[in-house]
């Protein structure tokens, strides 16, 4: 069967799917919406193959949309909503978008791709919609088509769009499911936008164990998100770095009981170890799953068991089930611990490549491996633990310096809500390093407190030149540093 029979197959029709801006959603009331969304393109003359936008906030509407293209056997293209328009017109024309979903606030943001896209509006009238029959299984469906491609949160001169097949989906929500043993029981806030790889994930599991997801479309007020986490009695949470710096350091969140919490997700980056420590103590009935994953393999690849949390603090785990992890050294050979190599992935939740971009998927797909561009080392057991990326290890007076070791140092300092280290530019060292940090509310804290609490625990080498102090670090759509915007606020200072 083909990805969105799959995620509807433990549906229980009165059970609650979405608790969401629309209101209360039933999985029948859902089923119905995907069904009338699935006739709506085939009445528009959409064929399987062909690739169908979407640009919208999350809604159960959203994910109609989603799993109606899914249905037809068409590709999926989930479009950030906070894109400008010229991006998104570019994201529509590199993909051949045949079709568009949107919802009434992209209306008006977007209304000139309007009148030149073929469309339809999603909004509060599909759940009064006459639902139409949900068309019966295909028997030979091929599950290696493309069923979305979904955009990774690089920066790149043009889109940069993976191609996730229905077996991609469906290995990668049966594993996921698997290790953090979700149900039906399951409740989880969702913060995170469906068009991130990460947040589909959310979007797949619990819909495939026919749990609830309840949906809050902004966190530029965490406490509001709190507030529905209580009322709701979430019993998850999934978020990036950022989402949990926030949390820790600028929110009430590690002072709420919150009875019904019981599993925290962590990907999207590293969250640094000091952070870690707070989240665990704050919350210590919950299970905190600390993973790693890539777009280009569906969303994940390895989690830590929350049970060696404390005991491999600072590691990524090992590969989730169906997935086999590698590090490997320069000359393809599995490092040794304490050596420092490329992480390499195998399995079945593995893109077959790029769209329109051969060189890239020659770079990053190799024989049916992952090549993820992460630098990590291992310990005696096999665990792995993340060095830095590729593109953000600093070379300074001969060194190379991870950009990860300088931001768990200004992590431990308290007032500090997040950071980010950048090398920059710099004609005698090669490049300096220089860091960008955000203070907690009312926090009085000084460059000269940051650099005397790094030269302290900090080798010579690796203390930052330069501390800038600003109210936010950039993100991107996915809620992820721009350290490319770093660099260039930097420049232009």
């Amino acid at each position: 069967m083909n990805a969105a029979d799959d995620f509807l197959l433990n549906a229980r029709e009165d059970a609650i799917a979405f608790l969401a801006e629309e209101g209360q959603v039933t999985y029948a009331q859902f089923r119905g919406m995907c069904a009338h969304l699935c006739a709506e393109l085939t009445a528009r003359g959409i064929c399987p193959g062909e690739r169908v936008a979407i640009v919208a906030k999350n809604s159960s509407f959203w994910a109609a949309a989603y799993l109606a293209v899914l249905k037809l056997g068409a590709v999926a293209v989930p479009i950030s909503n906070l894109y400008p328009p010229e991006e998104v017109q570019r994201v529509l024309s590199f993909a051949g978008c045949k079709f568009l979903f949107l919802d009434k606030p992209a209306q008006v943001k977007y209304a000139a791709l309007c009148h030149e896209q073929p469309c339809f509006l999603l909004e509060k009238s599909l759940l009064q919609v006459q639902a139409a029959p949900w068309p019966s299984s295909v028997a030979d469906f091929d599950l290696d088509s493309d069923a979305a491609l979904m955009p990774t949160s690089g920066t790149t001169s043009r889109p940069r769009l993976v191609r996730v097949t229905h077996r991609n989906l469906q290995a990668n929500t049966d594993s996921i499911i698997e290790y953090l043993q979700l149900t039906a029981a399951e409740r989880i806030m969702v913060v995170l936008p469906f068009y991130y790889c990460y947040g589909a994930s959310l979007l797949h599991t619990h819909l495939r164990v026919g749990g609830t997801l309840v949906i809050s479309n902004t966190f530029t007020y965490p406490e509001t998100v709190l507030d529905k986490m209580e009322q709701t009695e979430c019993t998850g949470f999934a978020g990036v770095p950022s989402t949990y710096q926030i949390l820790l350091r600028n929110s009430t969140f590690p002072r709420r009981a919150l009875p019904h919490l019981k599993k925290l997700q962590q990907a999207g980056g590293k969250l640094h170890n000091a952070l870690l420590q707070e989240l665990a103590a704050s919350r210590p009935n919950a299970r905190i799953y600390v993973m790693y994953g890539q777009t280009e393999a569906t969303a994940r690849l390895s989690y830590l068991p929350p049970e060696l949390l404390s005991h491999k603090l600072g590691s990524i785990g090992r590969g989730i089930p169906g997935v086999r992890l590698k590090v490997l050294d320069e000359n393809g050979s599995p490092i040794q611990p304490g050596e420092t190599g490329e992480i390499v992935a195998w399995g079945n939740n593995i893109s077959p490549g790029y769209l329109n971009d051969e060189e890239a998927s020659r770079e990053k797909f190799r024989k049916g491996a992952l090549y993820t561009g992460d630098l990590a080392t291992v310990d005696e057991d096999g665990f792995i633990y993340i060095v830095d990326r590729k593109s953000d290890f600093i070379k300074s007076y001969g060194h190379r310096i991870s950009s990860y070791e300088v931001e768990s140092c200004l992590l431990q300092i308290p007032q500090v809500v997040s950071a980010a280290v950048v090398g920059l530019p710099d004609e005698q060292a090669g490049e300096q390093i220089a860091a960008f940090v955000v203070r907690k509310t009312g926090a009085a804290l000084t460059e000269q407190d940051v650099l005397q609490h790094c030269r302290a625990h900090l080798a010579r080498h690796m203390l930052p030149q330069t501390v800038i102090f600003l109210p936010a670090l950039p993100l991107n759509a996915h809620g992820k540093v721009l350290k490319s915007e770093l660099r260039k606020m930097k420049a232009t200072a």
